[in-house]
């Protein structure tokens, strides 16, 4: 009898030992599973942030190193934080302040497709009658059709679309949603380059009060220094129905960005452009006399 207790009790602690040590095998193999995974989660988020840091590099590999103009549309893709102003004055000495100017956010998405968000901006029309508030929201993407840089044409052909939202207070806004459709393009020799766009407004409804207008822009540029570019840009907008039916507004804008970094600095690093132009009108037919527009931009 004491022999088959021993055996028993034998048989008993063999299963206790082999039922603990599964109890630790399964927990080793849980906690190597989540360091694993913690791993996996940390490798994915460095992974994700650094492609989103590495889309200006991607670009700088098939796109011209201009500078993207203060008012036209860049005809490449860029990723950024900008921030704007302008100050109209009209001859009649009304001024307005526009604190946003249209510009927010920019996003690449691929090598092919950008993304731009423009906040409602905020104007202060400083005038008795004219009240202030916030103007429109416009969402925009971009598709890089052809472009090449130094060593490949150093050129790009964009295709735009742009989307007005009427979110606009007290007539600061249009009265309807707008398309604006645009195609941008441009070409580089060395220092020297030749940007323009073509596009135009098409608004969604009530065109006998709004109108539609073709806009057509050119910008020469040229650099000057390591870090300083130059240039002048025509704006002309040809109005069709509405208000300012048959008349044409042109204005010669020059302006001068400098970009604040260092020259060590690759394509990854975030840097800082800051710039600055005023628009002179040139044509008979103008809405405003000059404009002052100061810019800044954060490229990441």
């Amino acid at each position: 009898m004491k022999c088959r207790r021993s055996q028993v009790a034998r048989k008993g602690f063999h299963t206790m030992v082999q039922t603990v040590n599964k109890i630790r095998n399964i927990l080793a193999l849980a906690i190597a599973a989540a360091r694993f995974a913690c791993a996996c989660a940390a490798c994915a988020q460095e992974t994700a942030y650094d492609q989103f840091r590495a889309h200006n590099t991607e670009m700088a590999e098939v796109q011209p190193a201009w500078m993207g103009p203060l008012i036209q549309t860049d005809a490449r893709l860029a990723q950024y934080a900008r921030i704007s102003f302008s100050s109209e004055f009209t001859s009649a000495g009304t001024h307005t302040v526009n604190y946003g100017n249209s510009h927010t956010f920019g996003m690449i998405v691929n090598r092919h497709i950008q993304i731009n968000f423009m906040a409602p901006p905020y104007l202060q029309n400083n005038s008795a009658t004219a009240k202030d508030g916030f103007g429109d929201t416009i969402v925009q993407g971009k598709f890089r059709i052809a472009s090449g840089n130094a060593e490949h044409g150093n050129y790009a052909v964009t295709a735009v679309m742009a989307y007005g939202i009427p979110t606009g207070s007290y007539q600061n806004g249009a009265p309807t949603a707008a398309y604006c459709p645009e195609i941008a393009a441009g070409r580089m020799w060395r220092r020297f380059d030749v940007q323009t766009t073509l596009g135009g407004s098409l608004p969604a409804g009530k065109i006998a009060e709004q109108g539609r207008s073709i806009d057509w822009n050119t910008t020469g540029q040229i650099r000057v220094g390591s870090k300083t570019w130059v240039d002048v840009e025509d704006n002309a907008t040809f109005n069709y129905g509405g208000p300012f039916d048959g008349k044409t507004q042109n204005f010669l804008t020059p302006a001068t960005m400098y970009a604040v970094r260092r020259k060590e600095w690759k394509p990854t690093h975030v840097f800082l452009i800051l710039g600055v132009c005023m628009q002179i009108a040139t044509s008979s037919f103008h809405t405003y006399n000059h404009n002052l527009i100061p810019d800044a931009r954060i490229v990441f």
